[in-house]
């Protein structure tokens, strides 16, 4: 059995490692902080020698997407990544790729807002990620990673589930899990699709008309209405489809728990600590990490919240999420707790926090 290689890196780093090693055939992004770390990591290895990926350093974010867009209507894994007012910058290029059904690869790594904001660690964009960001019914796959091991891990997953789908995919971190260092099981290296393996694997990209009959037109414009209502209609029904199939989850001490709270990202991890503190004072709180944002797990809460008196939501926004939490929940108490523009609550402020919204536990 081959050892498995165990690295020391940066959220970041691990980003741009995972993507090599999965056979990523092009990167474009733009420096911007807390997430430079990806493009800088990528020069470094110069895949380009070894597995021919290209990496290039756009002349902006909106440059870059529109990159990413071209690559993936030839049916190549293509991806970028930016922070919070980059990834705005990219809306409206994630919302052609939308609509034109091309698989893709998004990472941001969020910084607090809004405008330029602060380069601290946040996640004020959930409702930039989770509802659409540009214009149009259009969802993205996000998914939220807590470790720098699921930064790894989700790269392989986002761009699996954006070819499922042919719908583009997002890894949304807040900076906190871009910036840290952990131990990393880094994934064996695999081969880019040869052109044969892209052309049987994806039947509808522009890569040449080849042997094929008809040619394959890309693009998000459609000028008769009835056709753009058929587009969309088929959008919904694949959106359904990911609903249905995709939610990812995990619960912590959530079988006997009187309190419930949800958290995502780093925030998980902090509010996991302040479980256990309570655990051990005797309160029965448990929690729910949502994975994926979007297909948001609302099955799964409302069937937690009958069992709970109250349910805190614990975010570094001003309450993005908890409103999708009041909507699984909608006759359970449901607060928010949260702090923005880049501080990072501490186990004892969770825990305080749930005192105050439950009076009855202080």
């Amino acid at each position: 059995m081959e050892a498995e290689e165990v690295r020391l890196m940066k959220g970041n780093e691990a980003i741009a490692h995972a993507a090599i090693r999965y056979g990523v055939d092009g990167y474009f992004g733009y420096p911007i902080t807390p997430q430079s770390e990806v493009l800088e990591t990528l020069a470094e290895l110069k895949p380009w020698e070894t597995t021919g990926m290209v990496v290039l350093q756009a002349e902006s974010e909106v440059a870059a997407i529109n990159m990413v867009y071209g690559g993936a209507a030839t049916g190549k894994a293509v991806m970028t990544s930016s922070s919070s007012p980059g990834v705005s910058l990219k809306q409206e290029g994630i919302s052609y790729i939308a609509a034109s059904e091309l698989p893709a690869l998004i990472v941001n790594v969020m910084r607090g807002g809004p405008g330029l904001g602060t380069i601290q660690p946040s996640q004020a964009d959930y409702f930039q990620a989770v509802k659409g960001g540009g214009h149009g019914d259009y969802h993205l796959i996000v998914l939220a990673p807590a470790t720098v091991q699921e930064m790894t891990d989700f790269v392989a997953l986002g761009f699996d589930l954006a070819f499922k789908y042919r719908n583009p995919a997002m890894i949304l971190a807040d900076g906190v899990v871009g910036q840290m260092m952990e131990k990393v099981v880094l994934p064996p290296q695999r081969p880019r699709r040869t052109e044969e393996e892209l052309r049987a694997q994806c039947p509808w990209a522009a890569c040449g008309k080849g042997d094929r009959k008809n040619r394959n037109v890309i693009t998000s414009l459609e000028l008769d209405s009835a056709r753009m209502e058929e587009n969309n209609h088929r959008f919904q029904a694949t959106y359904k489809l990911i609903e249905q199939n995709e939610v990812r989850y995990q619960t912590y001490y959530a079988d006997d728990a009187d309190y419930l709270i949800v958290a995502f990202g780093s925030v998980a991890r902090i509010c996991l600590k302040a479980i256990e503190e309570a655990r051990e004072a005797g309160i029965k709180v448990g929690m729910l990490r949502p994975i994926t944002l979007w297909p948001f797990p609302k099955t799964q809460i409302a069937e937690l919240a009958k069992s709970v008196r109250g349910i805190l939501t614990v975010e570094l926004n001003a309450g993005q999420m908890v409103e999708d939490v009041r909507l699984a929940a909608p006759t359970t108490p449901v607060y928010h707790f949260g702090r923005m523009g880049g501080i990072v609550p501490n186990p004892g402020e969770v825990l305080q926090a749930l005192k105050e919204h439950f009076p009855e536990l202080a």
